[in-house]
């Protein structure tokens, strides 16, 4: 049966008396009945929640949250998955990684048949700002359950015996509702516990962690685990083995490069755009760049033109982006000879930093005259 986890959910949730189990998957079951076809029983199952709930949705579940009791700030974020989510732009192995782990979560009930019943959790690492969040949020769209991210400032507490606590209330709310339970910047729970650097508390933080992660993949046959880090060196050895899937987020290659180019520059014209010498040349430039850096640097173009009421890019406009972003100093290599040298004419350095022709060819000069100091 395709829904025997949300029918499981709803009878574990009526024998132990947590109402809000019981409204979360029914109101899961009907929205999958609905997408079956099952109209008529999706819509008796709403009638019913209705009834004797004020809110039908079973997002709407998700209201009261855990919080710390020191500082009371709340432990956790919600979000709601989204029907049209933006474009990920990934690698192509990293792209049919995400694939295959959300079609087993699509397919969960067929391989538990077949005797597969790992828990379904997948681990994401890589450099920061290469989309591990994106990744998350676009599981969450696809499997249309609400995605719980725990807030390390409400989840760490300044009194170390009552981080551990924090997790297991975490763990403990995620079980109660159908989403997947999102832990970013892992490493800061999950330290490897052979640091002579850290204190025994926070070891005992290390083994609250995997007793929960390991009670919530017994006891637990629908919710998801996800887990990401920036620094997956610094993780506990026997972090990784609690987690089903791993899966490397890199920085974009040349192929990707030219995809978020392509994404984030989409609704404006590139003047350049069918000049393969100078596209490339720019990828060659962001080629270890982040896609949200690079992402950064486009919308910064972008708003740029917009301030100075032009509607096209220009290439030498993206360069300056991406000199002023990359923090390049003058002493170093200035602005006027990184165009240059980048194939930009003395015209266009001169339009695009609204100065003379005579000054740029000045600047140029005296960069190559040399020093007598």
């Amino acid at each position: 049966m395709a829904m025997q986890t949300e029918i499981l959910k709803i009878i574990e949730g009526g024998l132990d008396g947590k109402r809000d189990k019981v409204h979360s998957y029914a109101a899961l079951l009907a929205n999958k009945l609905q997408d079956n076809g099952e109209k008529v029983l999706a819509d008796r199952i709403v009638r019913l929640i209705n009834k004797k709930v004020a809110h039908p949705v079973f997002m709407d579940e998700f209201v009261t949250k855990p919080v710390d009791l020191e500082t009371r700030i709340d432990m956790v974020d919600v979000f709601y998955p989204e029907d049209e989510f933006q474009e990920l732009v990934l690698s192509e192995v990293t792209t049919i990684k995400i694939n295959s782990f959300i079609a087993s979560l699509r397919n969960r009930n067929k391989l538990v048949k077949r005797g597969v019943n790992l828990p379904e959790s997948l681990l994401l690492y890589g450099p920061p700002g290469c989309g591990k969040t994106s990744i998350a949020k676009y599981i969450s769209s696809q499997m249309q359950v609400p995605l719980i991210t725990a807030r390390l400032d409400g989840l760490v507490s300044s009194l170390l015996g009552n981080t551990a606590k924090n997790i297991r209330k975490i763990f403990e709310y995620a079980k109660e509702k159908p989403c997947i339970l999102f832990l970013d910047e892992f490493d800061a729970i999950a330290k490897a516990r052979d640091d002579e650097h850290e204190i025994g508390e926070l070891k005992r933080v290390v083994n609250s962690l995997l007793q929960n992660i390991d009670d919530f993949s017994k006891n637990n046959d629908g919710n998801v685990l996800i887990a990401a880090t920036n620094h997956e060196g610094l993780l506990d050895a026997a972090v990784w083995r609690r987690f089903s899937t791993t899966i490397e987020v890199p920085k974009p290659d040349y192929a990707g490069i030219r995809s978020l180019l392509k994404l984030y520059f989409a609704d404006t014209e590139l003047s350049f755009d069918a000049d393969k010498k100078k596209l490339n040349k720019i990828v060659q430039i962001l080629t270890g760049t982040s896609p949200s850096d690079i992402k950064t640097i486009c919308f910064n173009a972008v708003r740029n033109v917009i301030l100075h009421d032009r509607e096209v890019i220009s290439y030498q406009d993206v360069l300056v982006q991406i000199y002023l972003f990359k923090g390049f100093r003058e002493h170093e290599l200035s602005l006027v000879k990184f165009l240059n040298g980048n194939g930009v004419s003395q015209a266009d350095i001169a339009e695009a930093l609204n100065i003379s022709l005579r000054q740029v060819r000045n600047k140029l000069r005296d960069e190559e005259e040399p020093s007598h100091e």
